[in-house]
């Protein structure tokens, strides 16, 4: 079975069918910079034209950098504000035509490699988390999706966390690996302390890399990067559309 899955991030909206049984992209996915500014009518339109390209009229998934609930955006952190309060279901459903299914993308991510990646038959508490514009993060107990946990805002040192420690923090500091590795291990620490975790799974666009950095992060937690990378937000929100 096939489903259509679309990610929108604070730099770029990708998406790509997916054969859900595989956890796998069926065709090479489309990329498109997000619109700036990132308002709901042209972040649309963006969602619209991947759904053009692969010629999809079935069921769609798509993923939103922020707190969702019954498709209605919450809080927008790496988006335009007039997101908030906005209903993305119906907007993405409007404009395409297609029935559509949005949730949060780090929470897409983790139900993605909680299916058929790394988490795959954890139990206990398992904590994913997304270095990207932002810092995302979506939370498991016995395998049970906590959703919208958003802990990329949790406060260290006076500011967001991800402020501090996403992946665009990194690159606009201009921060080596080590420096960067030092950043995400106290924010890994914190996030520790408050959860107790069994398994920490890093994701975003940043997990490819993570011999660059993982090595030099230490805390009591097994950490390992996601099998997925960066294409799980895609095949999360695939999954989640395609479910009963």
């Amino acid at each position: 079975m096939e489903t259509l899955g679309i990610d929108i991030g604070g730099s770029g909206i990708k998406g790509a069918p997916v054969d859900i049984a595989k956890g796998e992209l069926t065709q090479e996915r489309l990329r498109i910079p997000t619109p700036i500014p990132s308002k709901p009518k042209a972040v649309a339109e963006v969602v619209a034209e991947i759904v053009r390209h692969f010629g999809w009229t079935g069921q769609v998934g798509v993923t939103f950098p922020g707190v969702v609930i019954d498709g209605v955006a919450r809080t927008a952190a790496n988006v335009d504000h007039e997101w908030i309060g906005t209903d993305a279901r119906a907007l993405f459903a409007g404009i395409t035509g297609l029935p559509t299914v949005v949730l949060n993308d780090a929470d897409a991510a983790g139900l993605a490699e909680m299916e058929i990646g790394v988490g795959r038959g954890q139990g206990g508490v398992v904590m994913m988390l997304t270095f990207g514009t932002g810092i995302g993060s979506a939370l498991f107990v016995n395998g049970q999706l906590v959703p919208n946990t958003e802990l990329g805002h949790l406060e260290l040192r006076g500011k967001e966390a991800e402020k501090r420690a996403s992946d665009h923090a990194r690159e606009k500091d201009e921060l080596s690996w080590g420096k960067w590795a030092a950043r995400v291990e106290e924010y890994l620490r914190h996030v520790e302390a408050l959860f107790s975790p069994s398994l920490i799974v890093i994701g975003g666009g940043v997990s490819k890399k993570a011999d660059k950095f993982l090595p030099l992060v230490k805390v009591n937690t097994r950490v390992v990067p996601a099998t997925l990378q960066n294409e799980a937000g895609i095949v999360g929100a695939a999954m989640a559309a395609a479910a009963p």
